[in-house]
């Protein structure tokens, strides 16, 4: 197990980390902010869904979703369809414009990335990957606990 200022200086960069987050963003074209790519992404990972599960996908309220999905729809990016199961619920679904805009922005992070990790390895740049992944599976689906109370825990409780 890893020492408790490992700890403290990995929440420190994972802290950090907000930075990066904030510059990719910056990349995005100026309609779309980072939770309209956030929705773009999920529709295309997952498929045409109900709101309701965007929601639950996003892990935030109704409301907010709503929000964020009249903005793609506005733009043309999302089309809202009748639910064949239940007619008074919408389907959210990928419109051609909005698949080729998530293509756009997959260049865009890409050629960021390269641009900033071009003095890594690729041995280098696969470890990160690695360990992002494996730190994302230790966390698990963070949507689906209950706040918790880390001041009574130590790391291995």
């Amino acid at each position: 197990m890893a020492a408790q200022s490992q700890y403290e200086e990995l929440a420190r960069q994972l802290s950090a980390i907000g930075a990066v987050k904030r510059e990719m963003g910056r990349m995005l074209p100026q309609d779309c902010p980072p939770a309209s790519a956030g929705v773009l992404t999920l529709l295309d990972r997952h498929g045409e869904m109900r709101m309701s599960q965007l929601a639950e996908l996003l892990a935030i309220d109704m409301s907010v979703t709503s929000r964020h999905v009249a903005h793609v729809c506005e733009r043309g990016w999302v089309e809202r369809k009748p639910d064949p199961a239940d007619k008074r619920s919408r389907l959210l679904r990928l419109t051609p414009s909005g698949r080729a805009l998530l293509e756009d922005l997959a260049e865009r992070y890409t050629a960021a990335l390269a641009r900033y990790l071009g003095d890594w390895t690729d041995t280098d740049v696969g470890h990160l990957i690695e360990l992002l992944a494996r730190l994302r599976t230790s966390f698990g689906d963070c949507r689906t606990r209950a706040p918790h109370d880390f001041t009574t825990r130590t790391p291995a409780g």
